[in-house]
């Protein structure tokens, strides 16, 4: 039984001075699907590609009212303040 792989294209190599002054050109190309490897003299330093699959967005204020906070949050012992202030 044979099955068809969907080609992955191979990342382009792209200098980091290039990729740089060319940015929303080639952010672009990502959401295309483009990948690319960043390189600085001739070294690979970076790899940038679109999100994976599973990639999942942050929410913000996704656990309000789901934390609460002890009313004696920022307060110190007795024992522990005194030896602050005493600076023993």
């Amino acid at each position: 039984m044979t099955q068809s792989r969907q080609q992955i294209p191979s990342p382009r190599r792209v200098g980091v001075r290039e990729f740089r002054g060319n940015l929303t050109s080639f952010l672009k190309q990502v959401e295309d699907g483009q990948r690319f490897v960043l390189t600085s003299h001739h070294k690979v330093v970076a790899e940038i590609g679109p999100p994976s699959a599973g990639a999942v967005m942050r929410k913000p204020g996704a656990l309000r009212g789901k934390i609460k906070v002890a009313d004696d949050f920022d307060g110190l012992p007795a024992d522990v303040l005194k030896s602050m202030e005493d600076g023993t």
